[in-house]
């Protein structure tokens, strides 16, 4: 990347977005001697607009004032924003340099950065990675999740980070270069952004390698069959770390009576999995790439041990909330995707009653048939559109319920579960129809079963 704009210290730089990413970017832009502005198209909270103020940074909401920002030396546009946007195309046209927070923040920091991506369980094995590290490191972590990346850098002197990446933050880097990358899994996810052509959704995940060097490693889940076809297509630089289930390797992570044996040229380990608290295959392919990560980042083995069966999972994602008349519930609003609800569904035990619902991101529902007839005794449709959730599951089951609040759904699943079954929340679609966000619908969620 040709840093003579970033450099120059009298630059302007305008920012799209004032979102966490925005900010941060504007915290970190003001820090190194930028003149910032930030400019939303729709409004901004209330606390970012009180952290802007408090760093004396210019702002706009409800819209944007094109002349200064297209007089700006550099434009930080957020992920959430698409290329095809007007203001981002005048950008283009007009030959301003558009950059991604990732890449920006990396100018910036000399640390080791650990960047993690896949369609499903990464925010858990960002978190685990972390947990892992935290012990014996100095570090981070942040990106797609808790504080921007920006703000870190902007924040204090981190020698390492975790980065959990999207692939909207992917699609903006030219230059950003982990040393540690891991995929977790690909599978159809935001095909809304992607022009519904998913070879170009699974290119975005694989820019998380680009720039690697031989120095660096790539860790990915050899049971993908997404994953290990382009990889059988395309060439990676970096020293590549698989993990599996089923398979064993020279170098990588896999399972073995009981234990997952990580072995790198750095290091090896094994590690029992009697006393895990995540439960799930899933769980344990995210347990084999923090292990990994922690191996080669030189983490004690006792620390990665005890860090692992302290593990308690993340919010929203397959939290049980309470247990009430004998009947669990379960809140995985974290699942936006028809494979992320594919792991929920796996790992029920019990008669299951399914809220499911939100904005489709041009889900296929079929891989879900199998489990929903085995598992599912009701679906508690949660959404403004619930069309296509009935076409599919209309046959599937008896029970199916419209719903366009979380307290009616909620009412609903109380109603109709018996002793032993579990309602789960899993809606395996985005939230935006009814709710700010994932986090918003999951506490609804938990403030809805606890007002049983």
């Amino acid at each position: 990347m040709d840093n003579s704009s970033i450099v120059n210290r009298s630059s302007k730089m305008a920012v799209l977005g004032a979102g966490e990413s925005g900010v941060g970017t504007a915290i970190l832009g003001k820090k190194e001697g930028y003149e910032v502005f930030v400019s939303d198209f729709g409004k901004i909270k209330e606390t970012y607009k009180q952290v802007l103020l408090h760093h004396e940074i210019e702002w706009e909401e409800s819209g944007h004032t094109e002349a200064k920002i297209l007089s700006a030396d550099v434009v930080m546009k957020s992920p959430g924003i698409p290329d095809k946007v007007a203001i981002v195309k005048k950008l283009k046209e007009a030959g301003i340099k558009v950059i991604s927070e990732i890449e920006f923040a990396s100018e910036y920091t000399q640390a080791t950065i650990v960047g993690i991506t896949g369609s499903n369980g990464k925010t858990t094995t960002a978190t685990l990675t972390y947990e892992l590290l935290k012990p014996e490191l100095n570090v981070a972590l942040g990106g797609n999740i808790g504080k921007s990346f920006a703000e870190l850098v902007a924040e204090q002197s981190y020698e390492n980070f975790v980065l959990e990446l999207s692939s909207f933050q992917l699609d903006g880097i030219e230059t950003f270069r982990p040393h540690i990358a891991v995929l977790t899994n690909i599978s159809p996810d935001h095909l809304d952004r992607y022009e519904y052509d998913y070879e170009k959704y699974i290119a975005a995940k694989f820019r998380i390698a680009m720039n690697q060097t031989t120095d660096d490693y790539f860790i990915y889940d050899a049971d993908d069959e997404v994953i290990a076809k382009w990889l059988s297509k395309n060439t990676i630089q970096s020293q590549l770390l698989p993990f599996s289930l089923t398979k064993k390797f020279e170098e990588g992570a896999y399972l073995e009576n009981k234990n997952i044996i990580i072995k790198t040229k750095i290091n090896s380990h094994t590690m029992p999995i009697a006393n895990l608290q995540l439960t799930g295959n899933h769980n344990l392919k995210n347990a084999m790439a923090a292990s990994t990560v922690a191996t080669l980042l030189k983490i004690r083995k006792d620390t990665i041990r005890q860090s692992l069966e302290n593990f308690q999972g993340v919010e929203h994602r397959l939290e049980k909330v309470l247990k009430i008349n004998n009947v669990t519930y379960i809140n995985d609003s974290k699942a936006t995707n028809v494979n992320a609800t594919f792991f929920a569904l796996e790992s029920m035990e019990s008669p299951t009653i399914w809220i499911v619902g939100g904005v489709d991101k041009g889900n296929e529902y079929e891989e879900l048939f199998p489990l929903v007839n085995e598992k599912v005794k009701a679906i508690i449709c949660l959404g403004v559109d619930n069309e296509k959730i009935i076409k599919a599951f209309g046959n599937v089951v008896d029970v199916m319920v419209e719903t366009e609040s979380m307290r009616d759904a909620v009412e609903v699943a109380y109603r109709l579960s018996e002793k032993g079954d579990t309602v789960l929340l899993s809606p395996a679609c985005a939230s935006f129809d009814l709710f700010e966000n994932y986090e918003d619908r999951g506490r609804q969620f938990k403030e809805a079963v606890r007002n049983l």
